[in-house]
């Protein structure tokens, strides 16, 4: 059995005596090397000139601090040719130069540092005997996040934003979907900076992004080379929420999930509205039909409530939530909605200025675009055009009626008319909400339950449109499981003529993004990575609290490197 062992801090380097101080550390003494060589000329010296001192923090003994006194020599270069006169003894092995604790306890610090942040890494290392600073621990992350990454360059990238503050400022993450690591972490959400970005990485072949429309232009601009991929999943959410938004043409949406059959018919046949008024806009006599099924569902909250029935009975029969029934129980009449406070995206913010330069004969858009554009307006073109369009209508009434009265009935895909009656949930009796019934509608049937299926079933038969819309959902989905890009030019025209205004939207913004979507189809790359990253990025912001600057999270988030671990 060995009772004694000799161990030493690094190779060359000789142990004097190790003492247990009064302050409840270790206290290692040792000395370097009998000879140096010259960092310059590679000659070896033993001409000593004087001595150095170095003091390193080392890993603990049974929770206890460890450090390390290093006596090194200052040696004179003997080569005459050689321009350094003297220099110090190097441990590489050991420590960095200028360093204040050894590699091996420099990997801990930024392990724990990495993956825990300040102050918690503060108090683990106090606990584990290596007592440092939170503020050394940030430094030390900061720094090695910096250092120049000699990995290859990335070939395919995903792309995508997250929030500092939600709805109010954004950032860009870049992921490196080949290598599953983070690349870098943007702290504005723009064109620019992104187009700049992928100009310093040529490399790039493929861009993973979600349909937002700047980080395509960024794409454009900074990596034409690189093919574009629209993200599947972001693709399926964009198709429920246009299942969503058709199927809230009707019923609880709309507020006419309590009204009679006779009246469900009368107030939301678009063809009988266009026959009793055709001067006037169909999307007008929605609204109107609206108004009315809404004073006809408040009417019918306080018979109920008159009857004796609690919010929450009221809530179980109409479907509605229980606090909009006991708001709506103080009032005695229906309530005006509230508009909202104009904001300079919206054209009426500017509605006076428009209205002069209309009066004064200025009316081509582009120009009164351009002219409100100077004056603070940040919406888009097309919002403005659908403002002056209703001018123009209001200007030519007589026109409009001459024009429906002479030219001849064409029947196309917007006049046709689909039975969307509110359906029930047949195991509960309750109206399946338009949220529900579009998770429903996108949702294999494989993968539903028994009650989403029973839900499923009641929907196709109560509903004509739930049934069209799952058809071309299913469809869809199958393009993206089979990898056949080329029938979704006619998924595009199929919906388009379907005569659903919300699924026809959806296709014709696919169309305008139709290489990236056939991509995603045809290529096996997604946001995923993306999304996941972004998970993680909230969490350690959340944790950092208000020091989560753009640097600091960068380092965070980025791959920790071993080999580079050191500090001061």
């Amino acid at each position: 059995m060995r009772t004694k062992s000799k161990w030493s801090p690094g190779p060359g380097i000789k142990v004097q005596s190790v003492v247990f101080s009064d302050e409840g550390k270790w206290v290692v003494s040792t000395c370097g090397p009998s000879s140096g060589i010259c960092p310059d000329c590679r000659h070896q010296s033993r001409s000593r000139h004087g001595w150095s001192y170095r003091s390193l923090q080392d890993l603990p003994i049974q929770g206890n601090a460890v450090t390390v006194k290093l006596q090194l020599s200052r040696w004179r270069c003997t080569y005459r040719q050689c321009k350094r006169q003297t220099f110090t003894d190097r441990v590489p092995a050991i420590a960095s130069p200028y360093a204040r604790r050894t590699s091996r306890a420099a990997e801990i610090v930024g392990l724990l540092g990495h993956n825990t942040g300040g102050r918690p890494g503060e108090r683990l290392m106090q606990r584990l005997g290596m007592p440092i600073s939170d503020d050394t621990i940030l430094r030390h992350l900061k720094r090695n996040a910096s250092r120049v990454d000699d990995e290859p360059p990335a070939r395919i990238i995903g792309i995508d934003d997250w929030s500092w503050r939600k709805s109010w400022r954004y950032g860009t993450i870049i992921v490196d979907l080949e290598r599953r690591k983070v690349m870098d972490i943007l702290e504005d959400r723009s064109v620019a900076s992104v187009a700049r970005w992928l100009k310093r990485h040529p490399s790039i072949e493929v861009v993973s992004r979600d349909r937002c429309g700047l980080y395509a232009q960024a794409a454009r601009e900074g990596a034409p080379q690189a093919s574009q991929v629209a993200d599947r999943f972001h693709l399926i959410q964009n198709l429920r929420l246009a299942i969503e938004e058709q199927m809230s043409l009707s019923g609880r949406a709309t507020g006419r999930a309590l009204l009679p059959d006779d009246d469900i018919e009368k107030d939301c046949d678009d063809r009988d509205l266009r026959e009793q008024a055709p001067e006037t806009p169909w999307r007008n006599q929605l609204r109107r039909a609206h108004r009315k099924s809404r004073k006809e569902v408040f009417e019918t909250v306080h018979a109920l409530s008159k009857e004796g029935l609690t919010c929450s009975d009221i809530a179980r029969r109409t479907g509605y939530g229980r606090r909009s029934i006991a708001k709506w129980l103080t009032f005695e009449t229906p309530p005006e909605r509230r508009r909202g406070a104009l904001q300079p995206t919206s054209p009426l913010y500017f509605e006076a200025f428009l209205a002069q330069c209309w009066k004064d004969g200025n009316r081509r858009g582009r120009h009164l675009f351009h002219d409100i554009r100077r004056r603070g307006y940040t919406g888009s073109f097309s919002n403005l055009e659908r403002l002056l369009a209703t001018w123009r209508r209001a200007e030519r009434p007589e026109q409009i009626k001459d024009e429906s009265d002479t030219a001849p009935a064409r029947i196309g895909p917007a006049d046709r008319t689909y039975d969307n009656a509110p359906v029930s949930d047949p195991q509960t009796g309750h109206l399946i909400s338009p949220v529900v019934a579009a998770a429903l509608c996108i949702k294999p049937r494989g993968a539903l339950t028994i009650n989403q299926v029973r839900k499923v079933d009641a929907l196709k038969q109560g509903s004509q449109t739930f049934a069209v819309l799952r058809s071309f959902s299913m469809r869809f989905r199958g393009l993206f499981h089979g990898r056949t890009s080329a029938k979704l030019e006619e998924w595009i025209d199929d919906a388009i003529d379907s005569g659903l205004v919300f699924l026809a939207r959806f296709a014709r913004v696919l169309r305008r993004d139709i290489d990236a979507v056939c991509n995603a189809i045809d290529l096996p790359w997604s946001n995923g990575q993306a999304e996941g990253q972004i998970n993680r990025l909230k969490t350690i912001k959340r944790a950092m609290y208000g020091r989560a600057g753009p640097e600091l999270l960068r380092a965070r988030m980025m791959p920790i490197k071993l080999a580079n671990l050191h500090t001061k």
